[in-house]
């Protein structure tokens, strides 16, 4: 199967507010006023955590009828646990991004609870979000002028 190619831009726009656009899409990213944004919108943590549960969100609908699940609904909330020590320099041992991420699935469906667990599992398992931040790509950095 073909290696499919996604692009995104992000290019500041007023203070730390971001506009980010992919494809014909744009949403804005902000941090809070306490951290010195304009709280226009989610910051970036935040996105990733919506983008995780949002894929999640997709495999499940995508595959459930193959599975043999029988949803009715979905909804899922995450939480993510950062040391802001570790992003401001205060302190050298903390790690700068998430040391923890939870996820609770609140699922409806007319399967059994064992049914449910082994679906959860395969989610996980699938959701290209998390493979990407279980297992991080190759990171390049280019510089242009």
């Amino acid at each position: 199967m073909p290696v499919e190619k996604f692009e995104a831009v992000a290019e500041s726009v007023a203070g730390l507010k971001v506009s980010c656009h992919s494809r014909e899409f744009e949403f804005f990213l902000d941090e809070p006023k306490n951290l010195g944004g304009t709280n226009t919108g989610m910051n970036p943590v935040e996105a990733l955590l919506s983008s995780l549960g949002a894929c999640k969100v997709i495999v499940a609908k995508s595959f459930a009828r193959l599975h043999k699940i029988k949803l009715n609904s979905i909804r899922i909330e995450l939480e993510g646990e950062l040391d802001t020590d570790g992003f401001m320099g205060k302190n050298p041992e903390a790690k700068i991004g998430f040391s923890k991420i939870i996820t609770n699935f609140y699922i409806d469906a007319d399967n059994t609870d064992e049914e449910i667990a082994e679906y959860v599992e395969f989610i996980n398992r699938t959701c290209p979000v998390a493979d990407t931040i279980e297992n991080p790509p190759v990171m390049v950095s280019n510089i242009i002028k």
